[in-house]
C-alpha cells in the first residue's frame, strides 16, 4: 500500500490537505511536526487530530532519534489495518529522516552529554565552536558558529564515540518511508496570501488562549535549551508577557 507524505511551510494548508485526502482514502493523519509532540501548547502548535500529537511533556528532550522509531511502528500499524498513513508536517529535518533514514550514532554518554550542555549554558557559542573547529574540522564546517545546539552535538558524539558526527552522518539509515512506496506532496502557498493566513492565526491564537499558554510554561521554569522553548511564538509572547515586546512586533516575529 502506498504512504503520502504532505510537507509545506507555516499556514500553507497541509493541514487542510490532509484532511480531505484522509476523508477521500480511508486515511490516517500521523503528525511529523517537531513541536506538535509535546503536550501544554495545543494552540502555539496549532494541533489538530493525529497519531503522533501530544505524546511528550514539556520538560523532555526529545529529538528526532526518539520520534523516527514511533513514526515507523505507527506507519506499519496504519498500513496493517488496511488504512492510508498520511505523513503531514512542517519539519524538514523530521521528513528527511523518515525518507532517507537516521545514521547510527551510538547513544550518548550521560556524563558527557550533562559536561557539554553545561559548558552551552555558560559558555558563548563561537567559543564552543572554536573548540569543535579544532577538534573536529570538517565536522565544524558544516555548522554555523551561533548554532548552540548542533555545536554541542556534534561535541558529545565525538567525545562519546571517538568519531565525528561527519562520519556517522555518512552511514545510511533505513527509510521509515520507501521511496517507491511513497507519494510525496508539497504545498506552496502564494507568499501574499500566506502572510494574510499567519495574520488570521495569530488573532485567533490570541483569542484561544496562547498568552496563557505561554505564562503556564514559563511558570514551569524550564531550561531555555529545550526543544519546546523553541516553538514559534514562544519567544516573541514570552516577550511581550515580560513587557519588552508589543503584541504587534510579537506577531512579526512570529511570521
Amino acid at each position: 500500500m502506498t504512504v503520502i507524505g504532505i510537507f509545506g511551510p507555516t499556514a500553507s494548508g497541509k493541514s487542510r490537505l490532509a484532511e480531505e485526502v484522509a476523508g477521500r482514502l480511508n486515511g490516517e493523519i500521523v503528525s511529523a511536526d517537531a513541536m506538535q509532540v509535546y503536550r501544554g501548547l495545543p494552540i502555539l502548535t496549532n494541533q489538530s487530530p493525529a497519531r503522533l500529537v501530544s505524546i511528550w511533556s514539556l520538560d523532555t528532550e526529545a529529538s528526532v532519534g526518539d520520534y523516527a522509531p514511533l513514526a515507523h511502528a505507527v506507519v506499519d500499524e496504519t498500513l496493517g489495518a488496511g488504512r492510508v498513513p498520511i505523513v503531514v508536517g512542517g519539519t524538514g529535518l523530521y521528513f528527511k529522516v523518515l525518507l532517507e533514514g537516521l545514521s547510527p550514532v551510538p547513544s550518548i554518554d550521560p556524563d558527557v552529554r550533562a559536561y557539554w550542555r553545561a559548558q552551552a549554558a555558560t559558555r558563548p557559542a563561537p567559543e564552543l565552536y572554536a573548540i569543535l573547529s579544532a577538534r573536529d574540522a570538517a565536522m565544524a564546517a558544516r555548522l554555523m558558529p551561533t548554532d548552540p545546539q548542533r555545536i554541542v552535538r556534534a561535541l558529545e558524539v565525538l567525545e562519546s564515540t571517538g568519531r565525528s558526527l561527519a562520519d556517522w552522518q555518512r552511514q545510511p539509515g533505513k527509510p521509515v518511508l520507501a521511496e517507491h512506496e511513497t507519494v510525496r506532496l508539497l504545498a506552496v502557498p502564494d507568499r501574499a496570501m500566506q502572510a494574510a493566513v499567519i495574520d488570521a492565526r495569530f488573532d485567533a491564537m490570541l483569542a484561544a488562549g496562547a498568552l496563557e499558554e505561554v505564562r503556564t510554561l514559563l511558570a514551569l521554569g524550564l531550561s531555555g535549551e529545550l526543544p519546546v522553548m523553541r516553538a514559534l511564538g514562544v519567544a516573541a509572547l514570552a516577550a511581550h508577557v515580560a513587557g519588552k515586546m508589543s503584541l504587534e512586533a510579537a506577531n512579526i516575529c512570529t511570521m
